[in-house]
């Protein structure tokens, strides 16, 4: 276990928990002292609960669809039912399904990528709002992307501005309740292979080029020329979440090596 235990006694939710940022955070934030609730869709979630607690950590899961808010109001049952209270909120559901220019995509892809990248940050902000209001405090990171200036990924960047969007006016709403909201606006982020696919078909020679596109750009946009690591974002969102940040709140904080988005 970490010696820092910047979240003894808190009970923290992290959404996204199965793979990726959303595990990194997890994992920390049990580490570190955290009650943690882990939620996703994917039962791979299974695999960070035993993690944790063969390390000697506090944690449960929550399997449910957060693109509704009845998974979020689950989540937020479930949370008190086991601990009691909800004292930080980390919202990690969200990554770019398809990479194409945005005349290439359909209707129904447009609804997909911001149901995804949206809407379940939304409706978890949604549901956990009233008890952060009754206890008259809580912490809210929502994780969004520098992506909200870049290629091939339009209706993912519009979702990303979405969730910027609510982050200020979130943290403006609620300052008078205790709350504070920030975001983290990840860069690209080096991770193994995805154990769930964002998109299962193959992709073709044209969506490859369109990818190699994205690649290069962020690149290119990065001043320190690379991708990032999974724990240079995990750094930043759980400071964000931890009390060393008490003074901020409405930011909007660009992980990418200097890209701001």
């Amino acid at each position: 276990m970490l010696e820092r235990q910047r979240f003894s006694n808190k009970v923290v939710i992290v959404t996204g928990a199965a793979q990726g940022i959303g595990r990194g955070v997890a994992v920390q934030a049990a580490a570190e002292g955290a009650q943690v609730v882990l939620v996703d869709r994917s039962e791979y979630v299974t695999e960070v609960l035993a993690e944790i607690k063969d390390a000697g950590g506090d944690a449960i899961t929550v399997n449910t669809d957060l693109e509704v808010l009845a998974g979020a109001q689950t989540v937020v049952a479930q949370t008190l039912k086991t601990y009691g209270r909800i004292d930080a909120l980390i919202n990690n559901v969200g990554g770019a399904i398809w990479m194409k220019p945005f005349q290439e995509f359909s209707e129904e892809e447009i609804i997909k990528e911001v149901g995804r990248s949206l809407f379940p940050t939304l409706w978890c902000c949604r549901a956990v709002l009233p008890e952060m209001i009754k206890n008259q405090k809580g912490t809210i990171v929502n994780v969004s992307s520098v992506a909200t200036c870049g290629i091939n990924r339009v209706p993912y960047s519009a979702a990303k501005g979405g969730v910027n969007a609510l982050t200020a006016s979130l943290a403006f709403e609620h300052a008078q309740d205790g709350i504070r909201v920030n975001a983290v606006a990840t860069g690209g982020t080096e991770a193994p292979p995805r154990k769930v696919s964002r998109n299962d078909n193959p992709m073709t020679d044209n969506e490859q080029k369109w990818m190699q596109e994205v690649v290069e750009q962020t690149i290119e946009r990065s001043l320190l020329g690379r991708y990032g690591s999974i724990q240079e974002q995990v750094n930043a969102i759980l400071f964000l979440a931890s009390d060393e940040s008490s003074y901020i709140t409405g930011t909007v904080l660009p992980v990418g090596g200097g890209d701001q988005g």
